[in-house]
């Protein structure tokens, strides 16, 4: 694993915001926070790695190496990113925050 993979694997994960409905679907998850009204789908991989969120997992690698049992295949520099990149958009919509949750 690069300097970099390792850095993202070790990375704490955000939680999910207060106040987060959550609605499972056929094909996922649809997301909604009241507050700021948005509405965000996950797929199956996305709604599996909202469930793996704290307290399920600390870090992201505890993640990736979850879904990496389910999807062999896909190589771990992969899921690193994708996964980092999900949360990136999760925190960036205010549905998961790296704030403590009172």
């Amino acid at each position: 694993m690069s300097a970099h993979e390792t850095a993202l694997a070790v990375r704490a994960l955000p939680v999910p915001a207060p106040g987060v409905i959550v609605q499972a679907m056929d094909e996922g998850v649809v997301l909604f926070d009241g507050r700021s009204e948005t509405y965000f789908g996950l797929n199956t991989v996305g709604a599996a790695v909202w469930a793996l969120l704290p307290p399920a997992h600390r870090t992201v690698g505890a993640v990736c190496g979850q879904l990496s049992a389910t999807y062999p295949e896909v190589p771990m520099a992969t899921l690193l990113a994708d996964v980092n990149a999900l949360l990136d958009d999760l925190v960036a919509a205010g549905l998961a925050t790296t704030e403590p949750v009172p």
